[in-house]
């Protein structure tokens, strides 16, 4: 009976995982690594983006009838095949003079985009509720971003967008058992920092508990996700997204299901592992796993040496992940709590209670006064501040003491002229020195008002909104990043050049704007 159930449930698996979308590389094979390995388009996302004209074994079978034959030219061919996408904030001029807080307002809608038609052979995924994308190359929603954005539209009276997308998540964790990094068939294999319990709490705050309870199911789907494999692992072992610790402790990691490059930045990955010498399935479970923390790429993922080919994310237990998985535990079980469950009140609970436990176990380091991660490999925390330290302040995990030393560390080592620098390091990464970061200002920011840090606060939120202003009277656009040592430079680093639109820039500035009552006029 018992192997009976088993294989019901790898069937089951199975079917899940061929219901998925085929992603580009599946359905062009050969021909997406050659114009991925091309100079057609600068950004390999632009070819993962585009929308074929025709179904996809006939523009195989026309490739491959082509390809080798006298005159034949793959850019022709790419653009009389497929539809070549722009940015959604390509054509969008603003009017600098009638402020910041109207751009941001014309932004919304800007960067909103109505529910999607379903388009057979598109790598979007399609979803049924209204929803805003950051900006410039990414068309799609993106699952972190979202909730800085929520905080801007929270800001705004926005109530009905910030419940379409929650629809919308909810229907991806339906449909895939998660929510995916955006909605495109080439995320289908990765998450990405779970903030859903957050946009749910932000949203129950004006819409009251009916918003806990209305998505129950789906936390509940979310938190079996992360969790997957847990309760099998033996000690010191890690499967999925779930670590268990020498002690006993079940942990979380970041993880992608592929050990493939990358579809959307192909190129960059086989570039970078031929310097590595890790095998490349490992190499690349790394790089995947740095995208779905959303801090890609970092020396916070690398070892001493600060080098790409040394990325060991799956090794890393990150203190930020498990700060949220520690709300998300609390969520459910208050939604249980209001559904009259005490039994499963109780027990959410008590995993929240001995995640608490263990990120003080685990992630504290008093000599440094610093939240580090840790690697479970080594058995060892990481040596490289960075900013996910600020997290167990945002969400009530330290102790005051603590909280003195992480302010303490943030003025002394972190802030800058323009806000807090992601790392002191300066590798080149976008997630290292010299750039700031909106989300990342914001948890700091909140986290530092949990423990009555007001001043230091308010510097790191003048200093902040200042850069952005003075930006945005230069050039007219809100920034995906921003140079916070050096404020007369841009961001630089990052596989991409620069976007503007953007989403969560845009919210955290609203939200900040807002709550200590800055104008412009005061920036100047």
């Amino acid at each position: 009976m018992i192997k009976n159930i088993t294989l019901f449930v790898c069937l089951l698996f199975s079917l899940h995982a061929t219901s998925q979308q085929s992603t580009p590389s599946q359905l062009f094979p050969g021909l997406f690594e050659a114009v991925q390995s091309s100079d057609i388009f600068p950004d390999n996302k632009t070819f993962v983006d585009c929308t074929p004209k025709y179904p996809p074994a006939q523009i195989m079978k026309a490739y491959n009838e082509q390809l080798g034959k006298t005159g034949f030219d793959l850019r022709n061919f790419v653009m009389t095949n497929f539809s070549v996408p722009s940015g959604v904030t390509h054509a969008f001029q603003t009017n600098v003079e009638e402020g910041i807080r109207k751009h941001i307002d014309t932004l919304w809608q800007v960067l909103q985009r109505q529910p999607d038609e379903a388009t057979k052979y598109s790598s979007l995924a399609a979803l049924p509720k209204p929803y805003i994308v950051p900006g410039g190359r990414f068309r799609e929603v993106y699952y972190w971003d979202s909730y800085f954005t929520m905080l801007g539209l929270q800001e705004s009276k926005k109530f009905d967008v910030i419940e379409n997308m929650l629809d919308n998540f909810a229907f991806l964790i339906d449909k895939y058992g998660f929510i995916p990094n955006g909605n495109r068939s080439y995320y289908l294999t990765r998450s990405q920092p779970p903030f859903f319990s957050m946009m749910v709490g932000l949203l129950a705050k004006s819409q009251g508990n009916r918003i806990l309870i209305k998505y129950q199911p789906q936390l509940v789907k979310e938190y079996n996700y992360w969790m997957l494999g847990g309760t099998q692992l033996a000690n010191n072992k890690a499967t999925h997204r779930a670590v268990r610790m020498a002690d006993g402790t079940l942990f979380n990691r970041y993880w992608d299901e592929s050990d493939e490059p990358r579809e959307e930045s192909y190129i960059k990955d086989v570039d970078a592992a031929k310097t590595t010498k890790q095998p490349l399935p490992v190499f690349y479970h790394n790089i995947r796993a740095a995208a779905a923390s959303g801090w890609d790429f970092s020396s916070r993922w690398f070892d001493g040496s600060g080098q790409l080919n040394t990325i060991q994310t799956a090794n890393l237990v990150p203190v930020d992940l498990n700060c949220l998985m520690y709300n998300l535990e609390q969520t459910i079980a208050q939604s249980y709590k209001l559904k009259g469950n005490q039994a499963q009140y109780t027990a959410y609970t008590a995993k929240a209670a001995q995640r608490k436990k263990a990120i003080q176990k685990y992630f504290w380091d008093e000599e440094t006064g610093w939240f580090n991660d840790y690697n479970w490999t080594t058995q060892q925390q990481s040596n490289i501040p960075t900013l996910a330290a600020v997290f167990p302040l945002e969400f009530n995990l330290a102790t005051p003491a603590q909280a003195d030393k992480i302010a303490a560390g943030l003025q002394k080592n972190f802030l800058k002229p323009g806000g807090l620098v992601t790392t002191l390091n300066f590798s080149g990464q976008q997630w290292d020195a010299p750039n700031g970061w909106a989300p990342l200002q914001y948890m700091a920011i909140d986290g530092l008002e949990n423990y009555g840090k007001k001043a230091l606060a308010k510097d790191i939120t003048t200093r902040w909104i200042t850069l952005n202003i003075r930006v945005f009277k230069q050039t007219g656009k809100l920034l995906e990043k921003y140079n916070v040592v050096d404020t007369s430079l841009t961001a630089g680093g990052g596989e991409y050049p620069l976007q503007d639109g953007f989403g969560w820039t845009n919210g955290v500035l609203l939200k900040l704007m807002n709550r200590y009552q800055f104008e412009e006029k005061k920036a100047e």
